[in-house]
């Protein structure tokens, strides 16, 4: 009776054992085919990073390349305009000889505005609109309009380098509006109404647009960058709708 008992008892045991084989081989089955999986979403997530690098890689010198050329028109046309001062002084060139250079500058320096990222474009025409007014009218003798228009070529060059917030009046849906607008140098710029909308501001065709920004992770980006330049942050990593790559691209 007790040799039977042992042997039911060892049977118990061994189809115990099987099923805790049957069942530890099936867990490291289901395991092996989550690693599998894993794997394959972390090489497509390789690849994608890849991809993303390239890309960002490839818009950073875009934008560099823009910069550079903003900043290399508006030398030349700076070192014109120092030449000619130079010429003139070393002449003893007269007013009226003098003005026509001036004037022909201004009118190299509004089209470089018109053509530019719309920040302040009706203060700075205007500061260009007073000086010929005064220099066309003789109120500004030409040597001083000369001064005063070197300055404005500095100022021009300084905003290629600086970026930060600021207030402006923008043109939304047909309408003037009051809006912050971030300003990455004369290259890209985002903005913010008060009603906290945010957007970007788009090149279209020789001109630019103000275009409303729906995507959650768009805006997200945008909220960023606004909250990290008035905590004057203003260098390090920062992922954002590229406006020259058009929408939905990245910088």
């Amino acid at each position: 009776m007790l040799a039977v008992t042992i042997v039911a008892s060892m049977q118990l045991h061994a189809q115990s054992g099987n099923a805790n084989v049957e069942e530890k081989a099936e867990r490291l089955i289901a395991l092996r085919a989550q690693v599998e999986e894993l794997n394959q979403e972390l090489d497509l997530l390789k690849q994608e990073h890849r991809a993303d690098m390239g890309a960002l890689a490839a818009q950073k010198a875009e934008l560099e390349a823009n910069r550079k050329r903003q900043e290399t028109t508006l030398k030349q046309i700076e070192q014109q305009i120092a030449e000619n001062r130079e010429k003139a002084a070393a002449a003893g060139v007269d007013n009226d000889k003098l003005k026509p250079v001036l004037l022909t500058a201004i009118d190299e320096l509004e089209t470089h505005i018109a053509a530019s990222i719309p920040f302040k474009i009706e203060e700075r025409q205007a500061e260009l609109g007073e000086i010929r007014t005064q220099l066309e009218s003789d109120i500004l003798p030409a040597n001083r309009a000369a001064n005063r228009l070197w300055a404005f070529y500095e100022d021009e060059i300084r905003l290629t380098r600086e970026n930060g917030i600021y207030s402006q009046t923008i043109e939304l849906n047909s309408e003037r509006v009051l809006a912050d607008v971030a300003k990455l140098g004369t290259v890209m710029m985002y903005f913010r109404t008060n009603d906290g909308t945010y957007g970007e501001v788009v090149r279209s065709g020789d001109g630019w647009r103000y275009e409303i920004l729906s995507a959650a992770d768009q805006v997200a980006a945008v909220e960023n960058l606004f909250d990290s330049l008035q905590k004057q942050i203003r260098q390090g990593f920062f992922e954002l709708p590229n406006t020259l790559a058009g929408r939905g691209a990245r910088s």
